[in-house]
């Protein structure tokens, strides 16, 4: 979502809605009441991302909140084809001269526009973790965030309230990088007054490490060409870890895989 975040920010920001284009009148939801009025002329001042949701706050003093769903993508394009996708549903042309196409097979993302002054509020977000990437967010946060907790650590990763934005692949990454295993109690690493144990730490390290490599991986796929997920999707190969005689093993945690080294992972 950082890498979608950062193609958008090239196209819009200080760019102005020169027109928008509504192809249906709803994604998941409804589009909000005059959306291409109230889009229309306006100018992008930034472009955020709040976990997975984009923010794009506009010179009228609202924001576009956006969210791709399961499928929803965005294209950056200089010409608009000919006949355009079925699926492409929204179509932003901008003063900079590009063309933000969103388009969304199953229909499950949306969007939305809200007064800035009410966006910390907003029913997405206000209950939002931090950001991994944030410089605040450190060993001392996510031992405060699962102290107590006695679900398995795999699953209090994937709780946005913990920490926002890490999926299921990067959340089985990290254990891996970090040596933790998934099915241990969230609790473990921390003690009983909150503090971070060195399990804690290393977790920290690793989120941030494997969010970085992603990214990088986006921006520049040609270097990272022959790059695999170290455990994610490699059921039954040898674990990666130098000298760990492990084998990577498949699990389920509530409805969603899990791969990880019994050996290694502690």
């Amino acid at each position: 979502m950082e890498s979608v975040r950062r193609d958008l920010e090239a196209a819009m920001l200080g760019a102005r809605f020169d027109e928008v284009i509504v192809r249906r009148p709803d994604l998941r939801t409804p589009f909000p009441r005059r959306f291409k009025a109230r889009l229309t002329g306006t100018t992008v001042q930034a472009v955020r991302r709040r976990a997975k949701y984009l923010l794009v706050d506009l010179s009228s003093g609202e924001t576009l909140v956006m969210h791709l769903g399961m499928s929803g993508w965005f294209t950056v394009t200089d010409r608009l084809a000919p006949t355009l996708d079925p699926h492409d549903h929204v179509i932003f042309r901008m003063s900079s001269g590009k063309n933000v196409i969103f388009n969304d097979t199953r229909r499950f993302g949306f969007m939305d526009l809200v007064s800035a002054k009410k966006l910390d509020a907003y029913p997405a977000l206000h209950a939002l973790g931090p950001e991994p990437l944030a410089d605040t967010f450190d060993a001392t946060m996510l031992a405060r965030a699962v102290k107590g907790k006695k679900t398995p650590l795999k699953a209090a990763l994937l709780d946005q309230g913990v920490v926002a934005g890490l999926g299921n692949i990067y959340a089985s990454e990290a254990l891996h990088a970090a040596a933790l295993s998934p099915r241990r109690r969230a609790s473990t690493i921390a003690t009983r007054t909150g503090a971070p144990r060195d399990s804690a730490e290393r977790l920290t390290t690793a989120i941030k490490q494997v969010l970085t490599e992603a990214i990088d991986r986006q921006r520049a796929p040609e270097r990272y060409r022959d790059a695999r997920f170290h455990v994610y999707d490699r059921e039954g190969e040898p674990c990666p870890r130098p000298n760990c005689p492990g084998t990577i093993v498949r699990r389920t945690q509530a409805g969603r895989s899990t791969f990880f080294c019994r050996i290694c992972q502690r």
